[in-house]
């Protein structure tokens, strides 16, 4: 099975696009904040420290996901969204045999959500691979959770009949 979130990338860029423009709506209609605080350096900081919030959330959030599980390996890849084509320093690629996986998790927290991946290596110690899959939809999750169970079962079936 192969699926990923490549469709979500318009969605972020109207994002970042919608926050540009709050910035600067907000950095025209800077007076109209004169009543929060009557020093105006305070309130440049309150305005910019929001701005600066939303920025980096919405940053840490965005990531490509993408999950491959056709064949005898499994490729599972994180990466950014926005110039990833260019600068690659976010991504995170793991491959590794469908007999290799030990167990799996999805953790939904308020806006994040997360795939956890234990991996035995040959020595059979397990080890924990974490991949965001916040922009993933629901339907695409399900599948994926599916695929996995479909693999554990496999692997727990083989196991004792060994």
């Amino acid at each position: 099975m192969r699926t990923n979130n490549g469709k979500m990338k318009n969605v972020i860029i109207s994002v970042y696009f919608i926050l540009v423009v709050l910035a600067i709506l907000l950095a025209t209609v800077f007076n109209a904040f004169r009543d929060v605080t009557k020093d105006p350096v305070v309130t440049f900081a309150i305005i910019f420290g929001g701005f600066a919030l939303l920025f980096f959330l919405v940053h840490f959030i965005s990531k490509y996901f993408e999950y491959d599980s056709d064949g005898v390996k499994v490729v599972v890849t994180n990466k950014g969204l926005l110039l990833s084509d260019h600068f690659n320093y976010r991504e995170k690629t793991i491959e590794f045999e469908k007999d290799r996986l030990s167990a799996f998790k999805f953790h939904n927290y308020v806006i994040y959500k997360t795939l956890v991946l234990y991996i035995k290596n040959s020595k059979n110690h397990t080890r924990k691979e974490t991949f965001n899959v916040t922009l993933v939809s629901k339907k695409k999750r399900k599948y994926i959770k599916q695929s996995l169970r479909k693999m554990i079962k496999h692997n727990k079936k083989y196991k004792t009949s060994q």
